[in-house]
């Protein structure tokens, strides 16, 4: 995938990826829309879990011009690279404690994005700047969940390139985007009609206010 879609400098908006992506329907329906990524769930305690062989033809779908995010937790190197290979993924998303070591070898095949909380955001950021295979993606303790980030609390410390995710949704999102100025905006829970189905109505709104932003 190109760098572009996930780590850039912002110079006209956010990129914006939409998460929780379950079907081929959902994922035409999101970069048709306007989305630069897709996310697609592999963590086995998602109520969005989708599998290799949907989301490898959801992206065979949609181009190689948009990313597709592999999303994990919990799971072990092998099946990292593994999961994302077999499903055609461009770069993955890495959440829960890791040693830097996963992440780094991560990295020599996928570029990352590597979630972590508000309170990790300054020693994560030290780790990781120098690095351009890894983007961080400040996200809610609860991923999924729909409550937002304290964003003012945040601005201070806020590291460029960082992306932003946790209770984003057409209401609130270019809010966050004038406080932070994010390098990317990730959403899921707000632009769903049920989990793991998209309302293209919401999507469309998202990704409105994004652009208009």
């Amino acid at each position: 995938m190109p760098d572009s879609a996930v780590r850039a400098p912002q110079l006209t908006r956010p990129k914006v990826k939409i998460c929780g992506t379950t079907s081929v329907q959902d994922a035409v329906l999101c970069t048709q829309a306007g989305a630069d990524a897709l996310g697609f769930i592999f963590a086995p305690i998602s109520k969005r879990l989708v599998s290799p062989d949907v989301a490898r033809e959801a992206s065979l779908s949609v181009g190689l011009t948009v990313a597709r995010v592999g999303v994990f937790l919990g799971q072990g190197l092998d099946e990292v690279l593994r999961l994302a290979e077999a499903s055609r993924m461009s770069a993955v998303q890495l959440h829960g404690a890791l040693p830097a070591e996963f992440v780094e070898t991560a990295a020599q095949f996928y570029p990352v994005l590597r979630v972590v909380k508000a309170d990790e955001l300054s020693r994560e950021g030290e780790r990781w700047a120098a690095d351009p295979r890894v983007t961080l993606m400040v996200d809610a303790p609860n991923p999924g969940g729909g409550v937002p980030l304290e964003w003012e609390a945040l601005r201070a410390g806020w590291p460029a390139g960082a992306w932003l995710a946790g209770g984003l949704g057409p209401g609130n999102v270019r809010e966050a985007v004038h406080l932070l100025r994010p390098s990317g905006v990730d959403a899921v829970s707000r632009l769903e009609a049920s989990p793991g189905v998209k309302n293209p109505q919401a999507v469309k709104a998202f990704i409105d206010a994004v652009q208009g932003s």
